[in-house]
């Protein structure tokens, strides 16, 4: 696989990632030890955003499910992943990292609202940017919010983090014969329904041409290698 060339990233983390070992809320240590692949990828001259998924702390569909109104569910959760927001950017500026958080849903005592101009002029300082709080309306989820905000910066490629090591045809916890999809294509992924990102999100990656990069963040230093082409990851992309 050649190496891609990225110039600017967006990296989405799901809330899970941020538990650590614990069953749920915040493990601090496990959080500083993903700001420090963070820190490093910029090091090596990226810009970086970051969205980080609430599902540690709270997750609307599930809220919904137990009989919540759909949308009060989606708000609390969109206020879950400002508090994950809260927690990397300490974590990154205790390391020497500046740091910016910009929610979709305006609460200027703890962060700035999303406005595309000032985040372009916080990666062009080296300031990494955390856009919080999805797209700031309920029914869509973090991932729909990454794919907008990897749209709007003009990121080369959307890097998805989860606790897998890829996209693949089936559930590898469930299917023991499950394969692992080396690059894939957008179509592929929304007419095979693999579970990848919500469909709102690959579409918008598909009609912008982002390619979407999927690898596990739980194991160290696996940022770098993705980043280097030598990871294990599963690209999604067009003609793939």
């Amino acid at each position: 696989m050649s190496v891609p060339t990225y110039k600017r990233i967006l990296l989405k983390l799901s809330g899970e990632v941020l538990m650590g070992e614990q069953q749920f809320g915040i493990d601090t240590e496990y959080v500083a030890r993903v700001a420090q692949e963070v820190k490093d990828a910029r090091d090596s001259g990226l810009q970086i955003c970051l969205v980080i998924g609430g599902g540690n702390i709270f997750r609307g569909m599930a809220g919904a499910a137990k009989g919540m109104d759909r949308a009060q569910a989606d708000y609390m959760g969109m206020l879950a992943t400002v508090m994950n927001a809260l927690a990397m950017q300490n974590a990154l500026e205790q390391i020497g990292v500046p740091t910016r958080v910009q929610s979709a849903v305006q609460m200027d005592q703890v962060c700035e609202p999303v406005i595309r101009r000032r985040a372009e002029r916080h990666l062009e300082k080296g300031r990494i940017v955390i856009f919080a709080a999805g797209v700031g309306a309920p029914y869509f989820t973090t991932d729909s919010g990454a794919a907008l905000r990897a749209a709007e910066m003009r990121c080369d490629a959307l890097l998805k983090g989860t606790s897998v090591d890829g996209v693949y045809d089936a559930d590898p916890k469930k299917d023991a014969s499950a394969k692992r999809y080396e690059t894939v294509d957008y179509d592929t992924v929304l007419a095979d329904n693999l579970k990848v990102m919500d469909a709102s999100a690959v579409a918008l990656c598909r009609d912008n041409n982002i390619p979407i990069v999927v690898f596990s963040i739980r194991e160290r230093g696996n940022l770098a290698r993705v980043l280097a082409g030598e990871g294990t990851q599963t690209v999604v992309r067009q003609g793939a």
